[in-house]
C-alpha cells in the first residue's frame, strides 16, 4: 500500500478497497470475488496493421475453438507458469467468440487478494507477449466487428464458512438468500455510476451498446437488469453468486471493487429489493418493450457515466478524494476523444457538405 508521513494514501486504490473491506469486516462479512479476463492476442503485420497474431485463426465463430488454443499454446503455457509460479491457482483458458481473443480463469479468493492477482495476470500477460513479438490486450473494444473484452466479476459474501449469497429455498428460483438481493438491489440501483468506474475509457461504451449483436451472441450488457443464465443482463446469476458483467480490462480493479462493495451495503442497509429476474434475451426488445418491463439503459457513453457518478452521493463519499480526482482525469479524456476528428467523420462529411 501507499504511505505518506507513515499513514496510508488516500489517493491509492488499494487503500480505498481496503476501506471498504473494513466496512464489512465490522459486520462480519468477508467479500469474495473471481475475475475473468478477456484478453486478445495480437500482432502487427509488415505494414503496422493490427490482426490476430494466430493467422489461421479465421472462423466466423471461434468461440472455445480447441485448435485456436493448441496453435497458441506456447504463449499460453508461459503465461500459465508464470501465474502458478508466483500461487495464482489456474484451471481453465478459453478461446472466446472473437479472432485471437482468450480467457483465462483463476480461483476465486478475498476481494483484495482477487485484485493484486488480476494486476499480477496483467503484467505477465503483457511482458510475455512482449517478448514473444506479440501485443496482449485488454482494450474493451479493438475490432468494431468483433465482441470486445470484457472482465466479469463473480462475487459473493461469506463469514468464513459460509457462502452467505446461497440459499436454495430461494421463491425466485435463482439459490439466492435475501442477503444477495439485496446487495443486488443496491448495484442496480447504482449501475449508472458503477459504470464510470468499471467501464472508464471512451471505447468502453463501444462494447456497451443497445441493440442486436454484431455476432449474434449476447456477450456485453446494456440493460440495468438481472437473470439467471442471462448475458444479456448486467448480472447473471450461475447459482450462489453474482456476475457482474459490466467490468472490462480497462478498470482499476481496486476502485471498481470498492465501489461495488459501497452499492451493495447501501442495498443492505437501505433493505433494496431489486424486483423480478428478466430471463428473456433483452437485445430482443423494443423500447416499448425494456420500458414496460422496467429494464433500464447503462450510459451510451463515458460523459453519461461520468455524469451518473458525479451525481451518486453514496459512492463518491465511499471512495473519498479519489473520486473527484478520477472524475477530472476521465472528464479530460471526455474533452480530448470530442476534440478528436475521426476517419468516420472525414469520410461520411468531407465531400458530402
Amino acid at each position: 500500500d501507499g504511505h505518506v508521513t507513515g499513514k496510508p494514501w488516500e489517493y491509492d486504490t488499494r487503500v480505498v478497497l481496503k476501506q471498504q473491506v473494513q466496512r464489512l469486516k465490522e459486520q462480519g462479512l468477508i467479500f469474495y470475488t473471481g475475475l475473468e479476463p478477456e484478453f486478445s492476442l495480437l500482432k502487427k503485420d509488415a505494414n503496422g496493421r493490427i490482426m490476430p497474431c494466430d493467422a489461421s485463426d479465421t472462423l466466423a465463430k471461434p468461440c472455445y475453438d480447441y485448435k485456436g488454443l493448441s496453435r497458441v499454446r506456447g504463449y499460453l503455457e508461459k503465461l500459465v507458469a508464470s501465474m502458478k509460479a508466483v500461487g495464482i491457482d489456474v484451471y481453465q483458458i478459453d478461446h472466446e467468440d472473437a479472432n485471437g481473443q482468450f480467457e483465462i480463469n483463476y480461483t476465486y479468493a478475498d476481494c483484495l487478494t482477487s485484485c493484486d492477482h488480476y494486476l499480477l495476470f496483467k503484467m505477465a500477460a503483457s511482458e510475455i507477449a512482449s517478448e514473444m513479438g506479440l501485443i496482449c490486450s485488454f482494450m474493451p473494444k479493438p475490432f468494431a466487428n468483433r465482441p470486445g473484452n470484457g472482465m466479469h466479476m463473480h462475487m459473493s459474501l461469506g463469514d468464513g464458512q459460509r457462502n452467505l449469497f446461497a440459499d436454495d429455498s430461494d421463491p425466485r428460483g435463482l439459490g439466492l438468500s435475501r442477503l444477495a438481493y439485496q446487495f443486488l438491489g443496491g448495484i442496480l440501483a447504482h449501475a449508472p455510476a458503477l459504470a464510470a468506474l468499471c467501464a472508464p475509457t471512451v471505447n468502453s461504451y463501444k462494447r456497451l451498446v443497445v441493440g442486436r449483436s454484431l455476432t449474434g451472441a449476447t456477450w456485453a450488457p446494456a440493460y440495468i437488469s438481472y437473470g439467471d443464465n442471462n448475458r444479456s443482463s448486467m448480472v447473471r446469476i450461475p447459482g450462489g453468486r453474482l456476475e457482474l458483467r459490466l467490468p472490462d480490462g480497462g478498470c482499476n480493479p481496486y476502485l471498481a471493487t470498492a465501489a461495488v462493495i459501497a452499492a451493495g451495503l447501501d442495498g443492505i442497509e437501505k433493505n433494496l429489493d431489486p424486483g423480478e429476474p428478466h430471463n428473456m434475451n433483452l437485445y430482443e426488445l423494443s423500447p416499448a418493450q425494456l420500458q414496460a418491463e422496467g429494464i433500464g439503459i447503462l450510459p451510451q457513453n463515458l460523459h453519461e457515466a461520468l455524469t451518473a457518478l458525479e451525481g451518486d452521493r453514496v459512492l463518491c463519499e465511499a471512495l473519498g478524494p479519489v473520486a473527484g480526482e478520477f472524475l477530472k482525469l476521465k472528464h479530460m479524456e471526455w474533452v480530448e476523444y470530442m476534440r478528436h476528428v475521426s476517419d468516420w467523420e472525414i469520410d461520411s462529411y468531407l465531400e458530402f457538405f
